[in-house]
């Protein structure tokens, strides 16, 4: 597990790298549904006798999420309720022309049943695993894992050519200011912060720029170096072990992790007691099995950059 800066750089950096669960934690609403005591549950509106309430709102809203995420809360709840009040009348009307009697129909409310199933099942086991001292100990392992890495602050002056390149090195040995050409030459989205790249490790930038970082001394300014991205100049301001943020600043991803770790390691021990026959595939090749889960060795996390 990664815990990435906040602030992006130029390079090759790393993203997150929490499992993924064959898409089963995508649906969070489903993962618990509320309850409601009558009075705090009122009826909204009633299409042909059909009762339309306060829940089932709570419910939409959740499921429709991004479509809903720009619109003012009253204008969220009124749009959610017309779309309720058509979704009754048109599952009538599908009712009359016998739509539920169809096998297409019936074979896709099977596998939204089982995707409901499965999504509240997870949701809980996800829940449950999420407790402090689970928190903790993953936050304990990655901490321990950056201990005494070292990482480095600097500068960099990219430009598209070699020439360029060697031209604002003669410009740097002649007592140029590198933040103030940086901010003029380079063609980096850093450059108005003087090409300030802040703190960094090996793996966080494409390694041709990385070695010659990390050898250059403090306060030193590197020759032109190549890179996918062009013809850099770089400025080492100074070097440090890396220190693990605070558990507040990575709570977050600690939380997402420790969820969906459970909820893999779950589907894995599952699916090890389960008979699964692959019937497309050639009698002696096995079922995969699920691949995933986080292993705590994965764990890393890095501190916000710092300027």
């Amino acid at each position: 597990m990664t815990f990435v800066s906040p602030a992006q750089k130029p390079g090759q950096r790393p993203g997150l790298t929490l499992a993924s669960l064959t898409g089963a934690v995508a649906v969070a609403f489903l993962s618990s549904f509320p309850v409601y005591a009558q009075d705090a549950n009122p009826v909204l509106a009633k299409v042909n006798g059909q009762e339309i309430r306060q829940s089932d709102v709570t419910i939409a809203e959740e499921e429709l999420g991004p479509s809903l995420a720009q619109m003012d809360p009253s204008t969220r709840k009124d749009n959610v309720l017309s779309f309720l009040i058509d979704m009754k009348i048109v599952a009538k009307a599908a009712e009359d022309k016998k739509v539920a009697d169809r096998e297409e129909f019936k074979s896709k409310l099977a596998f939204a049943r089982n995707r409901l199933l499965m999504d509240s099942l997870l949701g809980t086991e996800g829940k449950e695993a999420l407790t402090d001292a689970n928190m903790k100990k993953v936050y304990d392992d990655a901490a321990k894992q950056i201990s005494g890495e070292q990482e480095v602050h600097a500068r960099h002056i990219l430009v598209e050519s070699e020439d360029e390149a060697k031209k604002i090195a003669e410009e740097l040995k002649k007592g140029a200011n590198f933040a103030e050409l940086a901010k003029k030459s380079s063609k980096d989205p850093g450059a108005a912060d003087g090409g300030d790249l802040g703190f960094f490790t090996k793996d966080q930038m494409v390694p041709e720029f990385s070695k010659v970082a990390f050898e250059l001394e403090p306060g030193k300014i590197s020759d032109p170096v190549k890179s996918q991205f062009g013809w850099h100049i770089i400025k080492v301001e100074e070097k440090r072990n890396r220190q693990a943020p605070s558990f507040d600043q990575v709570k977050p991803q600690i939380e997402q992790y420790v969820v969906r770790k459970a909820q893999a390691d779950y589907v894995t021990k599952l699916r090890e007691a389960a008979k699964v026959e692959r019937l497309d595939q050639a009698a002696a090749t096995p079922a995969p099995a699920a691949k995933d889960a986080p292993k705590p060795a994965d764990t890393k996390m890095a501190p916000p950059a710092k300027k």
